[in-house]
């Protein structure tokens, strides 16, 4: 079974082309993998120790930005988090940081409530990743911008519930 989304292209940094068709194939995602790499487990160290506290100013892209220098890994200071990972191809491992961009997840909470979650551009760290049907996140900055949402949480990120959008994930290096 496949899901449609539609995807923005990145011509360059923070370039979008126009928004074409896109089918996401689950089936296609490698995720069972082993081996962590090592920059990735300080990474999720990291994390795990902030869970429920604010990281930096609390904005999105410091979860990611904070540990990234405290390990010296290679990244440009923007949102190029490293190596960029095709997750069609290769292991999605904790510790891997998303970009989200124009995402759109609409879903319904075990009562039956609907939402609508928009994340125009969201910087998360893959904290678990749960097969063939998503990952957990860590993230901060949620709930627009709330003090409540400035903790670092985690929350599940399911790609059935996408509806429009796309995401980029980076592979922390030296």
């Amino acid at each position: 079974m496949t899901l449609k989304v539609l995807i923005l292209s990145l011509v360059i940094g923070f370039n979008f082309g126009p928004i074409s068709s896109f089918t996401y194939e689950p089936s296609k995602l490698n995720y069972e993998c082993d081996n962590i790499p090592e920059l990735n487990k300080k990474i999720i160290e990291f994390v795990s120790s902030k869970i429920n506290r604010i990281v930096g100013r609390g904005y999105c892209w410091d979860l990611a930005a904070v540990p990234l220098n405290l390990i010296d890994a290679n990244w440009d200071g923007k949102r190029k988090f490293g190596r960029k990972v095709d997750y069609k191809e290769e292991c999605i491992f904790p510790g891997d940081i998303i970009q989200l961009k124009g995402i759109r997840l609409k879903y319904r909470d075990n009562k039956g409530v609907r939402y609508t979650e928009i994340m125009r551009n969201h910087t998360a760290i893959i904290y678990e990743v749960k097969g063939r049907h998503g990952f957990v996140l860590a993230h901060q900055n949620t709930q627009g911008g709330k003090p409540s949402g400035k903790k670092v949480s985690l929350s599940k990120f399911e790609f059935k519930n996408i509806t429009k959008g796309k995401f980029i994930i980076y592979r922390p290096v030296y």
